[in-house]
Formats: C-alpha cells, sequence, structure tokens
C-alpha cells in the first residue's frame, strides 16, 4: 500500500522551523474484552510513545479485560450499553436528544461506576459517547458526576463547553464507514491532518481507530500515521 505522507510531512517541517511542537493523542473504541487484535493496537503505541485511550462499553466490560491492559492503555469510559436510543429515522446514538434526563444520568453515573470499579486509579474520567453524538443537556450531568474530558469527532468548538470540563476530539479516521469499511481514501486522511495542523487550533491532533472491525490496510495506515507524526516531532498529549 503506497501513502503520500508528503504534504503532512512538509507541515510537520515548518513547525519544527518554527520551534512548534505538536500534540497528537489516539483513541481506539468499542472494547469490552480481550482479543488479538485488542494485542495489536500495542506495538504501535509502545513504538511511538503514544497511548491507546481504549473507550470502553462500561455494560459490557470484563474483569478479564481489567487485568490484560498494560502501560500502553488508558481506559476511558464509552457511553453505558452502546445502544441506539434515537427516535426511528434519526442517526444512531445513545445519548442523543429526546431521551428523559433521569435516564440520562442514571447510564452516565453506572458507566463511571463500572469503570472505577474495573479500573480504579488507571482510569482517565473521559466519556466517548457512542457514534461521537451527545446532546448538550447531558454535558452538566457529565461535569456534576465528575468526568473531566469530553471527546467525539470533527473539530472541537471551544476547549472546555462547560468550565471545568475540557473537550478533546479526534480529526483522523481511517476507516470509510459509509463504503467498504476499508481504509478510507488516504490523500484524504492526510489532507484531513493538514488542515487540522494549519488550523492552528491547540487542540491536540486525534487519531480514532476501531480494532475490532480493522482490515490489514487500517492497521498499516493507523501504524504508519503515528510513526509519520512521531519522525515529524509529534508529542504525545496525555
Amino acid at each position: 500500500m503506497r501513502v503520500d505522507f508528503t504534504s503532512l510531512r512538509a507541515e510537520l517541517t515548518l513547525w519544527r522551523a518554527q520551534g512548534k511542537s505538536l500534540p497528537i493523542w489516539w483513541r481506539d473504541d468499542d472494547a469490552v474484552a480481550p482479543t488479538v487484535a485488542l494485542d495489536r493496537l500495542a506495538a504501535p503505541s509502545q513504538e511511538t510513545g503514544v497511548p491507546v485511550h481504549l473507550a470502553i462499553i462500561p455494560r459490557e466490560a470484563t474483569p478479564d479485560l481489567a487485568r490484560a491492559l498494560d502501560d500502553a492503555f488508558v481506559p476511558v469510559v464509552h457511553g453505558w450499553a452502546h445502544a441506539n436510543n434515537a427516535p426511528e429515522g434519526q442517526k444512531k446514538a445513545e445519548f442523543g436528544p429526546g431521551r428523559p434526563q433521569a435516564e440520562v444520568e442514571a447510564d452516565l453515573k453506572a458507566g463511571l461506576a463500572r469503570m472505577e470499579d474495573l479500573f480504579g486509579a488507571r482510569l482517565a474520567r473521559m466519556f466517548v459517547p457512542p457514534w461521537n453524538r451527545l446532546d448538550n443537556g447531558a454535558l452538566p450531568l457529565l461535569r456534576s458526576l465528575g468526568y473531566e474530558t469530553v471527546s467525539t469527532y470533527l473539530p472541537r468548538k471551544s476547549v472546555e463547553p462547560l468550565p471545568g470540563l475540557e473537550q478533546v476530539n479526534t480529526h483522523v479516521d481511517p476507516i470509510f464507514w459509509r463504503g467498504n469499511r476499508g481504509l478510507a481514501d488516504t490523500e484524504w486522511l492526510i489532507d484531513s491532518a493538514v488542515a487540522h495542523i494549519r488550523s492552528g487550533t491547540s487542540e491536540p491532533l486525534g487519531l480514532l481507530t476501531h480494532h475490532l472491525v480493522h482490515t490489514p490496510e487500517v492497521w498499516d495506515f493507523s501504524a504508519r500515521f503515528l510513526v509519520e507524526m512521531q519522525d515529524g516531532g509529534a508529542v504525545p498529549h496525555d
């Protein structure tokens, strides 16, 4: 597989020449149990020093998963059950608009409690809504329950959607979800990364992966992208 990283390398070279460093982070979604695919995530993390913020579905998460994760992984909360609660005809969402607030609060509380039981102090209090969709009405609940960060997809609108609640999103998703679910167009992926860097935002550049459904091409691109970023002087964001 040939990927042209020329424009990305040029942009990172420019950043280094200006004495700037680009923060990068990595989020992988939908973990529930140890798998061969999950083990495969550790290698590029260890090679580049970029930890995997592993978005784990609390209701389905197993104690075996908690025992299996090494220091390459940072566990975070991925909804509650990854269940679609959207009305018929609307895009899938577990925490989208229209749900009773009491239900939303109960699920947010249960998700955090389950993850704290499994991971203790290792848990990062980050909330990742399934399908990257979250009704803004849930934000005050996240903050009041003790979540510190929320993460979706595409550039954030603000550093803190509410005081005390940070937003750190992802921007490069290598899977062609609306097509064959293989590797997306690599030129578009690189252009997306370059556009994020050129925007001048302070938001870390986020790679989003889904280890359970990766094709060989997606695995290869993801690993190579992380290496390119590291070689270009990007630094891991906690």
